[in-house]
């Protein structure tokens, strides 16, 4: 397989430097930005494209990795320089591999998409962890069953879904990951109205957060619950809702609570919660 990439930012270099370092191949990228393929080719020991059909020519696979905006108007013009017998990839959590391609097989070509569910913090540092990243896979059945065989081959964890629960597969990962990142700022925030610094709130929760996280993952979000929901304490909630004056604050803690309190049910099934939801319905 030889793999060309459109896009040489975060997600194409560092996938561009796993797949060299385990010896696919990788032929080289071309961007909008010239110094940005050199870039990325120099970083992976391959070659910076000027002419897209020239990577067309040199590649059997194509991974578009631009932003989600602007994956299916690159494959506009893709198509347009001929992709026949070839396969098209993009790595976009939310859209399918139909909604980026849309007339794919028209043109003679196969679609997938590959999402690694890791944080592409550096185009230079995160292909490192790739190995222990997971890889969503969706698209044409013979092109996920290639890669996952593939990506399995290089100990990478894989599962292959179907386009239409896309969107859904991605509001997953967005909860564990940007949501949480909403959770922590409004602890933050609660806690500068106690007179913590933005600093001295992180370095005190972060023992707290860490210990929490371990918990989950090791046990499971369900026997890692604790607190005044989980143990039924209906009076310190009712003191959290009372001193949290902000609306959209307030709101947010007791969607969440309630959350907990299906949690502690099934944690606590011989307990009786229905006080607990009754404060947080006032």
């Amino acid at each position: 397989m030889n793999i060309g990439f459109i896009g040489a930012g975060k997600v194409g270099c560092s996938l561009g430097k796993y797949f060299s370092i385990n010896d696919i191949t990788v032929t080289g990228y071309f961007s909008r930005s010239r110094s940005s393929a050199e870039t990325a080719a120099v970083f992976t020991g391959t070659k910076a494209y000027s002419d897209v059909k020239e990577l067309l020519q040199d590649s059997d696979t194509v991974f578009i990795t631009v932003p989600d905006s602007a994956v299916t108007s690159v494959y506009r013009e893709l198509s347009s320089a001929g992709i026949s017998g070839k396969v098209i990839c993009h790595c976009s959590g939310s859209m399918s591999s139909g909604e980026a391609f849309p007339d794919i097989a028209e043109h003679g070509a196969k679609g997938i998409s590959i999402h690694p569910l890791y944080p592409f913090s550096s185009r230079t540092e995160s292909y490192k962890e790739l190995g222990s990243a997971f890889f969503c896979l969706e698209g044409d059945a013979e092109c996920t069953d290639t890669w996952e065989k593939m990506l399995s081959s290089l100990g990478c964890r894989t599962r292959s879904i179907d386009g239409n629960v896309k969107s859904k597969y991605h509001a997953a990962c967005s909860v564990a990951s940007n949501l949480v990142c909403g959770l922590i700022n409004e602890s933050i925030s609660l806690l500068g109205e106690c007179g913590f610094t933005s600093d001295e709130a992180l370095a005190a929760l972060s023992p707290l957060i860490r210990s929490n996280i371990g918990n989950i993952l090791s046990a499971g979000p369900v026997n890692a619950l604790t607190g005044p929901v989980e143990r039924n304490d209906v009076q310190t909630v009712r003191k959290h809702l009372g001193c949290i004056t902000d609306t959209d604050s307030n709101k947010l803690y007791k969607a969440a609570a309630k959350v907990l309190v299906g949690m502690a049910e099934e944690k606590h099934p011989e307990a009786d919660y229905k006080e607990m939801l009754s404060a947080l319905e006032e």
